[in-house]
């Protein structure tokens, strides 16, 4: 009998330092986001983005904590994907479908935006131009200050513009079908 309770008792402590011992990380200071360019809402996707969202809490962002001229990963951590369901254009630029890494190098009057073949990188410090699939400029605009790093899509004949805004920026990438 002695045994017994003696083998509960440690069962029972050995149980109770296996439940604490599981960590889980605090909440992401860059949460992950999705959109998808649907032509409505009960729709299939034709393009997904994955991607992380910064915030700008008091900085500068473009020209300073961002660099003009210089490859970003276009938002934070990993470097955003985007999946295009079928064939498209990204300007004049026939895109396969498929998943690509989303890389932008930001200026101040305009954008290249770029898509890769290379997936599951952190951040751009691994970015290979060798890789690239496409590029294409787009202007850059001004627009309401936003605090948090956005991607959405807006619906245009034959297409998708997708915006990307953060602080008082702004730019449009045509997709076409």
């Amino acid at each position: 009998m002695k045994k017994s309770l003696l083998l509960v008792a440690i069962m029972f402590l050995g149980a109770l330092s296996t439940a604490n011992a599981q960590k889980f990380t605090g909440l992401q200071k860059s949460p992950t986001d999705i959109t998808y360019a649907k032509a409505d809402r009960s729709a299939k996707p034709e393009i997904k983005v994955v991607y992380s969202r910064p915030q700008k809490k008091g900085r500068d962002i473009f020209g300073k904590l961002v660099k003009y001229d210089k490859v970003w990963r276009t938002g934070a951590d990993e470097a955003t994907e985007i999946k295009l369901f079928k064939d498209m254009k990204m300007g004049d630029k026939t895109i396969k479908a498929g998943t690509y890494s989303l890389y932008t190098i930001p200026g101040e009057k305009e954008w290249t935006v770029i898509l890769n073949s290379d997936l599951d990188s952190w951040g751009a410090y691994s970015y290979d131009e060798g890789k690239d699939v496409a590029r294409i400029k787009v202007p850059a605009s001004s627009g309401d200050a936003l605090e948090v790093f956005s991607i959405a899509f807006k619906k245009v004949d034959k297409g998708y513009h997708m915006v990307m805004g953060w602080d008082k920026t702004r730019i449009e990438v045509p997709f076409y079908m």
